[in-house]
C-alpha cells in the first residue's frame, strides 16, 4: 500500500499489519502503533513524535530522517531497521532490539536504552548526551568515540538481565 504524505494523526492502528507500507513522509503524531507489525516499511522522514510504537516489529524498516521525539519504542524490534539522521530524542527504547540498525548519525539525546540489545552499531550514533544505560552496556557504550566527552551526562541504572 501507498501512503506517502499520509496524515495519520492520533491515528488507531494498534496490531496492524503494515508490512512494505511505504508512509514515507507521513504525519503519525501521537499514532498508536502499539504491536503493529511494520516489517520492511518504509517509514523514511515520517513524523512519528509521541507515537506510540510499544512492541512494534520494525525489523529491516527503513526510518531515515524520522522525527521520533518522545516516541515509545518499549520492546520494539528495531534489527537491521535504517535509522540513519533518525531524532530519538527522549525515546523510550527500554528493551528494545537494536541489533545491526543502521544507526549513522542518529540523534538519541536524553533516550531511554535501559536493556536494549545492540552491538558495534552504537558507534555510528551522532549524540547520546543525557541517556539512561543499563550497567551491561558500559562495554558497548565505552567503545564510542565520543564516550569521554559526555560521560558525565550519562546514567547508569542496574542491569536486570544481560542485555548487551
Amino acid at each position: 500500500a501507498n501512503l506517502e504524505g499520509a496524515h495519520l494523526e492520533g491515528a488507531y492502528l494498534q496490531g496492524a499489519n503494515l508490512e512494505g507500507v511505504n508512509l514515507q513522509g507521513a504525519y503519525l503524531q501521537c499514532a498508536n502503533l502499539l504491536d503493529a507489525n511494520l516489517l520492511d516499511a518504509n517509514l523514511q522522514g515520517a513524523y512519528l513524535h509521541s507515537a506510540n510504537l510499544q512492541g512494534a516489529n520494525l525489523q529491516g524498516a527503513y526510518l531515515q530522517s524520522a522525527c521520533l521525539i518522545d516516541a515509545n519504542l518499549l520492546g520494539a524490534n528495531l534489527e537491521g531497521a535504517n535509522l540513519e539522521g533518525a531524532t530519538l530524542r527522549g525515546a523510550n527504547l527500554l528493551d528494545a532490539n537494536l541489533l545491526g540498525a543502521y544507526l549513522q548519525s542518529a540523534c538519541l539525546i536524553a533516550a531511554n536504552l535501559q536493556g536494549a540489545t545492540f552491538d558495534l552499531n552504537f558507534k555510528k550514533i551522532a549524540y547520546f548526551k543525557y541517556v539512561t544505560f543499563s550497567e551491561d552496556q558500559i562495554a558497548w557504550v565505552c567503545l564510542h568515540p565520543k564516550y569521554h566527552e559526555w560521560a558525565d551526562t550519562l546514567k547508569w541504572m542496574k542491569a536486570e538481565r544481560l542485555s548487551a
